[in-house]
């Protein structure tokens, strides 16, 4: 039993991999920003970026429902901080609460993308490792001790308003943050998607480096695990896409060109489907 993350890691693909990404129609813009070396983990930074992209696309559509959003947005920040409170001593607890460092405080002062709330989102995003991999908590920067500098939060502030102009031009989005049930195995029992547009499964990757196989792999059973999961949203998606905010640059492949016989390879021997 693996997330699909994990099953790729045991996987060795054929040279260039089963979707070379130089087969990817790849998409380059330019506003002319110039990344500049951020101060805290590139993780936290892809996270940050993810999620304050989506409180801002609900705030756009017109939600003034702000809790809702920040649950919505932050809500694997928020149960990894649940989890914390089931593991950690009650002093541990009452000294983020004194510090403002709990999870509802740092919320609270995510409002858009102001310096304090850029700097809330990236503490409050530390928490996921305690719902992603409990295991790697304990050695895991800590909110506290994640303090971007103005380099990057004016990164996060750029990525996030790209990211805003990307879903305007590939968009609307039909569905974020979903799951393949119904499409999962004994085999790959996890993993989720980003967004869903008409006809699209996109993968959100913030990343210094070029399209991988890895990614490649990652989009071919998102797209096969959803035509399984027989939920009706996959019937339409004929592409698959990353979107990488911090090169500005898509990237994006048509189904239809793929060989059938390396989606049934796929099927049988790495997502493992029973006949």
């Amino acid at each position: 039993m693996a997330s699909v993350t994990q099953r790729i890691s045991e996987i060795k693909q054929p040279r260039g991999g089963f979707i070379k990404p130089s087969a990817f129609e790849k998409i380059e813009y330019n506003d002319g920003y110039e990344m500049e070396n951020g101060n805290i983990s590139p993780i936290i930074v892809g996270l940050a970026v993810d999620y304050l992209s989506r409180f801002m696309m609900l705030v756009k559509k017109g939600n003034k429902d702000l809790i809702s959003i920040r649950k919505k947005s932050f809500e694997i920040s928020i149960k990894g901080y649940k989890n914390k409170k089931q593991c950690v001593s009650r002093d541990e607890i009452k000294n983020d609460e004194k510090l403002g460092l709990d999870i509802e405080s740092l919320l609270e002062n995510v409002k858009g993308l102001d310096d304090e709330s850029i700097i809330s989102a990236c503490k409050a995003t530390t928490y996921d490792v305690w719902y992603r991999n409990p295991l790697m908590s304990e050695g895991a920067k800590k909110a506290i001790d994640t303090n971007p500098n103005e380099e990057t939060i004016e990164n996060i502030r750029v990525m996030v308003k790209r990211s805003l102009t990307f879903f305007e031009k590939y968009g609307p989005i039909v569905k974020d943050g979903f799951t393949f049930d119904g499409g999962y195995s004994k085999t790959v029992d996890a993993g989720d998607g980003d967004f869903l547009t008409k006809d699209t499964l996109w993968d959100f990757k913030v990343s210094k480096n070029n399209l991988t196989s890895k990614h490649t792999l990652q989009l071919l059973m998102y797209w096969i695990m959803g035509r399984h999961s027989k939920q009706s949203i996959f019937n339409s998606i004929e592409k698959i896409g990353v979107y990488n905010p911090r090169k500005n640059v898509v990237y994006l492949y048509d189904m239809n060109k793929l060989d059938h016989d390396v989606i049934e390879f796929v099927e049988k021997n790495i997502i493992c489907y029973k006949k």
